[in-house]
């Protein structure tokens, strides 16, 4: 129970903070000399923090449950599902490859690494005035298809996909609004997949659920923190952070 509440804690925080969940539950196993959680695990765990984006962001979700009631919010459904296409295929298409890399701390932190350079990047966009309802179709993919980066293990999902709002001129807080609704369909198909698959195969644990909830609350305090940090500071105290990480695991591994 005590690893089910760890995994839950660590995907939580860094689920939604861009410094990578599926890179942390690599390297902290690793540190710790325990087994690391492996894909299904973490897929349920994303459940969790699915749960916290919900909440969080619920006047959102609950607007565009309704698209018939508002043409803006159809539009945005519209570049939330155009925006989920390329982390599907890559998804499909990289899923042995993405087991491999699961395997290996050291490439865990080279993309690291790499995050932090995009992190580091994201502070010399300007003229950010735009908000989601001004989205179009090239934004979606755009973004989208920086999410689809970060399947793989030490590049972050929120990094990637925030950093690339902030280029496409969003604010600050629209980036992350945009970052964490695209978030929601690709959670939701992943681990509801994997927790059905566990489940017939009698693989689902009363432990892991532990995890969910530690992910769920750990989560919700992961988003508060990042947007008032990005508010005030940027994304460049998270590239740091991941400089320093992604070095620590290249150079003991």
């Amino acid at each position: 129970m005590l690893d089910a509440a760890l995994w839950g804690l660590v995907q939580g925080l860094t689920e939604f903070l861009p410094i990578s969940s599926s890179g942390h539950l690599v390297l902290i196993p690793a540190f710790l000399d325990k087994q690391a959680p492996d894909l299904a695990t973490t897929a349920v765990l994303h459940l969790g923090t699915l749960a916290a984006v919900l909440w969080y962001f619920r006047a959102d979700v609950g607007w565009l449950l309704r698209p018939d009631r508002d043409p803006r919010a159809r539009h945005i459904v519209k570049l939330l599902a155009i925006g989920t296409v390329p982390a599907v295929i890559a998804g499909l298409l990289l899923e042995s490859t993405l087991d491999e890399a699961f395997d290996d701390p050291s490439r865990v932190g080279l993309a690291l690494i790499f995050t932090g350079v995009v992190l580091l990047a994201s502070g010399y966009f300007t003229h950010l005035t735009r908000k989601l309802e001004d989205a179009g179709v090239p934004d979606a993919v755009i973004v989208g298809s920086a999410q689809a980066a970060a399947l793989v293990p030490g590049v972050s999902r929120s990094g990637m996909t925030i950093t690339a709002s902030l280029g496409r001129h969003f604010t600050a807080e629209e980036s992350a609004r945009f970052s964490f609704l695209l978030a929601i369909p690709v959670i939701l198909g992943g681990g509801a997949k994997q927790m059905l698959d566990l489940a017939g195969e009698g693989g689902l644990e009363w432990e892991l659920l532990v995890g969910v909830a530690v992910a769920a609350v750990s989560g919700y305090f992961a988003i508060t923190v990042l947007i008032k940090a990005l508010t005030r500071y940027g994304l460049r105290p998270f590239a740091i952070y991941c400089f320093a990480v992604g070095l620590i695991a290249v150079i003991w591994y």
